[in-house]
């Protein structure tokens, strides 16, 4: 497999996808045209006009799914990006247009796959780590299954002192854990995870990211850190 997970599109004082030109760059070396998913986000037309202008410093082509059949589209795409916005969204229309098994299909016969934010979450088995709110029901939870493992992008750490009395996103993660028996990368803003294969590596600047998983405490992810032990893993959910 050939994976590039974006924990975030955008980032202070730079431009949409800016932070990452240059892995963008080398997962779709030899890509003349990318094949976008924009169902996330209601305005399909602009997402897409929006990501277009963001590939075009790279020389790179861009389709919207939306704009014919996307499970013919994607059949027959160089790359898929699929973009951020809200998971429950982005997994509905992926079941109403047949997309869960024709990516994956093209995905595992080396198809390049780039995700970020929700696009990024439905590369794990589930969408049950998305932090968004469920604003339509899709058939079921079931995304891609690209990695065993589950994903939490956009991860903020615990504030000492804050006076929120509501759960923290470390509080949310170990109450799944609860439930299942599945490791959770959390990507801190700025940071995603790239697989070629089977390696897995965790990159993009120093902020790092921290690893959760059942009966152990969360532990801090480096980064540069090899995940590879993580695609052998076997996920177990309401275990």
């Amino acid at each position: 497999m050939n994976l590039l997970l974006l924990s975030n599109s955008t980032a202070p004082g730079r431009r949409y996808l800016e932070h990452a030109h240059d892995v963008l760059a080398e997962t779709l070396n030899g890509v003349s045209t990318v094949t976008f998913v924009p169902f996330a986000l209601a305005d399909h037309d602009g997402y897409t006009e929006m990501f277009s202008s963001a590939l075009k410093p790279l020389g790179m082509d861009v389709v919207g799914a939306h704009t014919a059949d996307p499970a013919a589209l994607v059949a027959e795409a160089e790359a898929v990006f699929v973009g951020g916005g809200n998971t429950f969204r982005l997994v509905s229309a992926l079941h109403r247009h047949g997309l869960i098994t024709r990516i994956r299909d093209r995905v595992d016969r080396g198809m390049p796959y780039v995700g970020s934010s929700a696009g990024t979450n439905i590369a794990a088995p589930t969408l049950r780590t998305t932090n968004d709110m469920p604003i339509v029901q899709p058939p079921n939870f079931d995304t891609l299954g690209l990695v065993p493992f589950q994903i939490n992008p956009h991860y903020v750490d615990p504030v000492p002192g804050d006076t929120h009395m509501g759960e923290t996103r470390e509080g949310r993660l170990i109450e799944f854990l609860e439930e299942n028996d599945v490791p959770v990368v959390a990507l801190r803003e700025g940071t995603w995870l790239r697989r070629g294969g089977g390696t897995l590596t965790l990159a993009g600047g120093e902020s790092g990211g921290r690893l959760f998983e059942r009966g152990v405490n969360p532990a801090e992810i480096a980064s540069g850190a090899d995940l590879s032990r993580l695609l052998a893993m076997t996920p177990r959910f309401d275990a």
